[in-house]
This record gives C-alpha cells, sequence and structure tokens, in this order.
C-alpha cells in the first residue's frame, strides 16, 4: 500500500481534530474513549482522595495496622494541610461507615450549630435578606474534629497520635503545592486575605503558594499535636476553644467557647432507596443526600439505557426530575432537631412517582412547587478507604466556599467554616435560622448495597452539584455500563438556580451547564424545549469511588480527572 503525503496530511488533520475534542482521553486499548484511565484493583486496602499525598498517608496507615476508620481519619487530617481550599478543621464533617464485624452501616452526622447568643431578630435589625458568605455572621460550630473522635471511639484500632502524625510532619517540614489547589488558592485570596490572620497562614511572603512551591504550615501542625496528645477537648474545651472564641469576639462575631464546649455530634441511621435491584444509601437532613434518591426514584420508570447518556431525552428528564427533588429540598430539608422533616415520604417511590407526573417530557418547566409528602403519606472534600478486613468509609469533609468564612483565628493555621450562610432568614420555615440550629447542609456521603452486602462506597464533592451527581454516577453504573473511572469519567450535566433552602424561589427555570463534550445537536434540542444553556467551568464536582466484589473481596478504585487526587491500594 502507497500512503502519499497527502494522505499522511489528510490523516494527521483528522488526528488533530479527534485530540482536540474535549475529554477526549487518547487511544485507549480496553474501556470507553472518553476515560482517563482504568480502574486500580487491590485486595489488602484501597484509598481514594482528591490528593495524592493523602492517598499515601491513608494507605502508610493500613499498612501500619490500623483500619479504613483511622485511615479516613488520617487522610482527612491530611487534607485539611494540603488541601486547605475545600476541607479543614474549621468545618464539618459526614460519615457512612460499613462495618464488616457488624455488617451493617452506620451513619455520623458531624456539623456543628449556630451560635446561641446570634438571633433572627439581631439579623433582622442588621437589615439583611441573606447572611453573608464570609467575615464572623455566617460562623458556625466546627465538628469535623469531635467527627474524627467519634468515629475513633466507635471503630478505630490505631492511637490518635499515629493518625495525626503524618499531617504533623508535612505540616513542619513542607509539601509541594499540587496543580488545582495552586489556583484556588489564588481564588480564595482574593476573596479572604482581607480577614486577620489569613495571610499569615495562606501568604508567605505577600502570595498564596503556586504549583509546584514547598508550603508549610506549623501553626496547623501544633493545632494537630495539641488535639493528639489532649483528644477532642483541647479543640472545644481547651486553649482552641478559647483563642476561636477570643478571636470572633475580637471581629464582632457571635461564636463562644461555649458554643465550642456544647457541641455534640449525632450518630445517625442512613436511609436508603432501591434503584434497579441496587440500594442507594444516604443520610438524612439536615444534610441533601435524599435529593439524589429522589431524583433515582422519579427516573427508574424510564428506559434511560435507550435514551443515550448525552441525548437530549436524557438531559431534559433528569433535569426536570432534580427540579422537582431540589423544590421539595427547599422546603421541607432542615435540622430534623427544630422541624419535622418527612424523610421515609419524601423518599417513597409512590411519592415520587406521583411527582414524576408533572413532568412535561417537551417543555421545561419554569417553576415547580414542592410536594406535600404527608398528604401523599395518607469549593468540599471527599474520600474513602477500605481495608483488608473488610470495613469501609465514605466519608465528606468541608468548609464550605472554598476556604470558608476567612475567620482565622491567630496561631491555629485553618479558617472557621462559613455554614451558617445556608440558613434561610424569613421567619416561620423548616430551614430559618435560630440559635443552637444545624444549617441546612451540602456535603453528602454515598454508599450502595446489592442483597445486603457493600458494593460501593462514592461521593462527589461540590455544593448543590451533588446530589445530582450521586445520581448520574448511579445512572452511568447501572444504566449505561460504565465501571467505576468511566462513571466518574463521563461527562455531566448540572442544572442551577432551583428553588433553594435560604428562601430564593425558581421563576425562570434556571440554567443547564453541560461539559464541553455535549454534542451540539443535544444543546440544539434543549433549547427548543425550553430550557436556558450556560457554559460554566468548575462546578462539575470531583469524584472518588471504591468498589467491592461481594464474592471474591477484591477491591477496585477511581479517582477522576477533573481533580488532583489519586486512587491506589495495596
Amino acid at each position: 500500500m502507497i500512503v502519499t503525503m497527502k494522505t499522511i496530511i489528510r490523516r494527521g488533520v483528522w488526528l488533530a481534530l479527534l485530540l482536540a475534542l474535549p475529554g477526549w482521553a487518547m487511544d485507549r486499548i480496553t474501556g470507553k474513549s472518553f476515560a482517563t484511565r482504568s480502574e486500580i484493583y487491590a485486595t489488602n486496602g484501597m484509598a481514594a482522595t482528591s490528593q495524592p499525598l493523602a492517598t499515601q498517608v491513608a494507605l502508610d496507615i493500613l499498612k501500619q495496622g490500623g483500619n479504613a476508620i483511622d485511615a479516613a481519619i488520617a487522610a482527612n487530617a491530611m487534607l485539611g494541610l494540603v488541601e486547605p481550599t475545600g476541607s479543614g478543621i474549621g468545618g464539618d464533617l459526614f460519615a457512612i461507615v460499613w462495618s464488616a464485624k457488624d455488617k451493617q452501616l452506620y451513619g455520623l452526622n458531624a456539623s456543628g450549630r449556630s451560635p446561641k447568643s446570634l438571633t433572627l431578630e439581631i439579623l433582622q435589625a442588621r437589615g439583611l435578606d441573606y447572611l453573608p458568605p464570609y467575615g464572623p455572621l455566617p460562623v458556625s460550630v466546627p465538628g469535623a474534629v469531635d467527627g474524627w473522635f467519634e468515629l475513633h471511639n466507635k471503630f478505630g484500632k490505631l492511637p490518635m497520635k499515629d493518625l495525626l502524625a503524618p499531617a504533623i510532619s508535612y505540616g513542619e517540614q513542607g509539601f509541594p503545592v499540587s496543580e488545582l489547589i495552586a489556583y484556588y488558592f489564588e481564588k480564595n485570596a482574593d476573596r479572604l486575605a482581607q480577614y486577620d490572620g489569613f495571610a499569615d497562614v495562606y501568604m508567605p511572603g505577600g502570595a498564596t503558594p503556586k504549583t509546584g512551591e514547598i508550603f508549610r504550615n506549623p501553626a496547623l501542625a501544633n493545632t494537630y499535636r495539641k488535639i493528639a496528645t489532649d483528644g477532642r477537648h483541647a479543640f472545644y474545651k481547651g486553649d482552641i476553644a478559647r483563642t476561636i472564641a477570643d478571636y470572633m469576639r475580637a471581629q464582632d462575631g457571635y461564636l463562644t467557647y461555649e458554643d465550642m464546649a456544647a457541641h455534640t455530634s449525632e450518630w445517625i441511621e442512613p436511609v436508603s432507596v432501591n434503584y434497579r435491584g441496587y440500594d442507594l444509601w444516604e443520610l438524612p437532613p439536615n444534610g441533601q443526600g435524599i435529593a439524589a434518591q429522589q431524583i433515582l426514584q422519579m427516573l427508574e420508570p424510564h428506559d434511560l439505557a435507550a435514551m443515550g447518556q448525552t441525548s437530549p431525552e436524557y438531559v431534559h428528564l433528569f433535569v426536570e426530575a432534580k427540579k422537582l427533588a431540589f423544590a421539595d429540598r427547599a422546603r421541607f430539608y432542615a435540622d430534623p432537631d427544630f422541624v419535622d422533616v418527612p424523610v421515609q415520604e419524601l423518599i417513597s417511590k409512590e411519592y415520587n412517582r406521583k411527582r414524576a407526573q408533572l413532568i412535561d417530557l417537551k417543555k421545561a418547566a419554569n417553576s415547580v412547587d414542592a410536594g406535600n409528602p404527608n398528604l401523599e403519606h395518607g469549593d468540599t472534600v471527599y474520600l474513602t478507604t477500605a481495608d483488608r478486613y473488610g470495613n469501609m468509609v465514605s466519608l465528606i469533609q468541608s468548609n464550605y466556599r472554598g476556604m470558608g468564612s476567612g475567620m482565622t483565628p491567630p496561631g491555629l493555621g485553618f479558617v472557621l467554616q462559613d455554614r451558617g450562610q445556608l440558613f434561610d432568614l424569613t421567619p416561620g420555615r423548616a430551614n430559618s435560622y435560630a440559635p443552637g440550629k444545624r444549617p441546612f447542609h451540602t456535603i453528602i456521603p454515598a454508599f450502595v448495597t446489592k442483597d445486603g452486602q457493600p458494593w460501593l462506597s462514592f461521593g462527589v464533592m461540590g455544593g448543590a452539584t451533588q446530589p445530582q451527581m450521586h445520581a448520574q454516577i448511579m445512572i452511568n453504573l447501572i444504566d449505561f455500563g460504565m465501571n467505576l473511572q468511566e462513571a466518574g469519567d463521563a461527562l455531566r450535566i448540572v442544572h442551577s438556580n432551583s428553588s433553594q433552602p435560604t428562601g430564593k424561589t425558581m421563576t425562570d427555570g434556571g440554567y443547564i451547564s453541560l461539559e464541553s463534550g455535549f454534542p451540539m445537536e443535544t444543546r440544539r434540542e434543549l433549547g427548543k424545549r425550553g430550557h436556558t444553556i450556560r457554559d460554566s467551568v468548575g462546578i462539575f464536582g470531583g469524584y472518588q469511588a471504591i468498589g467491592r466484589d461481594p464474592q471474591t473481596g477484591v477491591y477496585r478504585g477511581a479517582s477522576e480527572s477533573r481533580k488532583d487526587g489519586q486512587a491506589s491500594g495495596y
């Protein structure tokens, strides 16, 4: 066969065009062409986090004889150091644990409450319609550290000092900052550098660390050392709590030592729905996990596999179901200590099938009302770990809005969260602000069982993206036949501007963001159906997953390409 120069040029042009396609992952011999790599497999233990050093720390703990719970705590502490743009001990934590010994799931809600001294009347007197995203007002009690100790007391194996030792060492000696985290360092500093203490920790020499630059946080290392030595009381009743209270008082804030000292986490029962033979487990409110369950219940009667993952029919149906679930989310999801949240009704098949009847398959809805379940009845980090015993942990932890409120108490090395921004300041609603109340929460871990056996621990970080992605990951795996890596790398759909638990009501249908690999034909058809399409960057979340073969016990893991993370095992 004679290959002419003209043929070579023609083939070269086509190759260049192919390689320029969004999401193209070069030529793969196996699997989907868009996957960035294969799944990884191991038998003794596995960890998947959003930063490779944290993954390696988790594996080191497993190799030292620790279990999956120990590894998760160590990895979370490490992430608070190496990825403070999405996590840290100034924030909250939620977890789902599969106990191999008990053969059951446990749920932990380690979210903090609002200051007792801050009332709705004070906020209204300031003329506020919403709590601001930064500064002292949205700060609630940080629950993550107590979450560590609850997990450790119930399931841990190694001493806490061993679990925090790697992060302490890296904090003192330094570590090279990875690419995406360096980007978010700079973005956060644009908003937070104005607040006392922030630049002292995160802008050495006057600027945030760049990609590959060695960054040290000896203040955080010292805080970790106090926690490792003196336990959770060092954080909630000791010098750390006093430093936080003094700083907040100086910033005209309301979080007090008494708020810190009174904090407790709560062990709760995860709730599940069955989707085509697989049980998706989520934690009930004050988080938003059950929204994913509502979406799946509405979609289950449809043949999604026949539609195809990038078809306008599937995208339209998914978005319309999401709007309905989020209308319920806006009205009902809140702290169950303050309101009666009808969880079982909200996630029931009967209720969601009736809700789905409101979907017009040819036209986008501009507004949707919440249902009446009682009448129908009449910038976050995610990590997952697994060990040789069969224990698995699904853990998510965040400061909210990247690095949080900007409130950075002196000498502690971390920023306090701004979760209080998610309260509604209108009286009489489920999520209305009240002293000592947990705000509506976006961070949600997930777990899947099949026939009563652990099948998958996974999560997707990213605000209101999370329940949408939980549902999409399930659909990618079950309907579209993808493996763990493909399910995370696949193109994503995000709908924004639904009605919100903060009181905002959708009146214009919101808008859809599609990753750049979606066909133009799909975009055009969605426009014809009344959807607004808006290009967005960085809102599509970050996914980690560990699956388990119930017959062999072999683990498989995945960490997607949108973050700096890594899945690894041994």
